[in-house]
């Protein structure tokens, strides 16, 4: 069996910084395992679903979003990475002085799912650090995502699963909880590319845009409908749960902007969130777009930047950017 630790042994001989992605993994691989067991705990643990106050993001943060902000943090710092930028942050932290790489990371994806034993997850983006600015700075971290020198999650579910890219394929790992070892469990990941499934918040169909509307209504007139097939639709309310489902059996998920106040940019936040499960789409074989275009081509302005958010399938994708193409001419 090959683990984790061997795979990116072998892979980061290519050179120092490859060495540095693999160093920087390993260590929030590692404040995973102990993430795992103290979510497999549930309210053993204490009252982890309990409410603290309101991020930066102006949501409210629960005590297992401050611990796992809190320990991957400390695991970064022991890794070389300069800055590490958080979604339950408003600025980057300190890491080593001088490391080569920056972190951006949503430490607790789903947290509002923690009382309901639902799949949550940690989402990771592994960035250069650009040699003429402060890594601390918000400048450093706006790079477009095809800088991404690796990309990965977490998934805290009755598995607990590390999805990863380095740029090379996409890999699935198991946490084997006797040897605490990530497995490598599936090689070279595809995404499917026909589906009969999509994710979408149904509940905010008003407030869309017509072109989404016109891919949901779609999917919902099923084989009596310009598709021609009966399609289902599948929503966790977690990113990291609706993403791997679609990672594994196909489909497309869908977040995009919308008429409601605060959501006309989107929802999700490019860096730490979109980004990162862009590369590892793309990697499987898989699209992922705003609806106008690539995710990983979005220049970012500013550090907890929002964006419309549509992956899965390369022919969905494709199918609902062409709606958004029809809309503008």
């Amino acid at each position: 069996m090959i683990d984790l630790k061997t795979y990116l042994s072998d892979w980061a001989k290519s050179g120092v910084t490859s060495m540095a992605v693999a160093e920087t993994v390993m260590a929030i691989a590692e404040a995973g395992i102990g993430i795992s067991a103290l979510i497999a705990d549930g309210p053993l643990a204490g009252n982890l679903g309990a409410a603290i106050e309101e991020n930066v993001q102006g949501e409210v943060q629960k005590a297992l979003d401050q611990i796992t902000n809190d320990r991957i943090i400390a695991a970064c710092r022991k890794a070389p990475v300069a800055a590490i930028a958080s979604e339950e942050l408003d600025h980057p932290v300190a890491g080593t002085a001088g490391a080569p790489l920056l972190v951006a990371m949503d430490p607790l994806d789903g947290s509002s799912n923690i009382d309901t034993n639902v799949s949550i997850g940690t989402i990771f983006s592994i960035l250069p650090a650009p040699a003429t600015l402060d890594p601390e700075s918000h400048d450093a971290f706006l790079q477009v995502g095809r800088n991404q020198l690796a990309a990965g999650y977490i998934l805290y579910g009755p598995q607990t699963t590390l999805v990863l890219t380095v740029g090379a394929g996409t890999q699935i790992y198991t946490l084997d909880r006797k040897s605490s070892r990530f497995i490598l469990t599936t090689a070279a990941v595809q995404v499917p590319e026909k589906t009969k499934e999509f994710a979408i918040n149904s509940s905010n169909a008003r407030h869309w845009d017509r072109p989404i509307r016109a891919y949901v209504d779609e999917c919902i007139a099923g084989a009596g409908g310009k598709r021609g097939e009966d399609t289902n639709m599948r929503w966790v309310g977690s990113l990291v749960a609706d993403g791997h489902r679609i990672l594994i059996r196909g489909g497309v998920y869908l977040y995009p902007s919308d008429a409601r106040k605060g959501y006309s940019e989107g929802r999700l936040r490019l860096l730490y969130e979109c980004n990162p499960l862009s590369m590892i789409v793309e990697q499987a074989g898989g699209g992922a777009s705003t609806g106008y275009g690539p995710v990983l081509d979005v220049e970012p302005a500013k550090l907890h930047q929002r964006v419309g958010f549509i992956f899965g399938s390369k022919h969905e994708v494709e199918r609902i950017e062409g709606h958004h193409e029809d809309e503008d001419e």
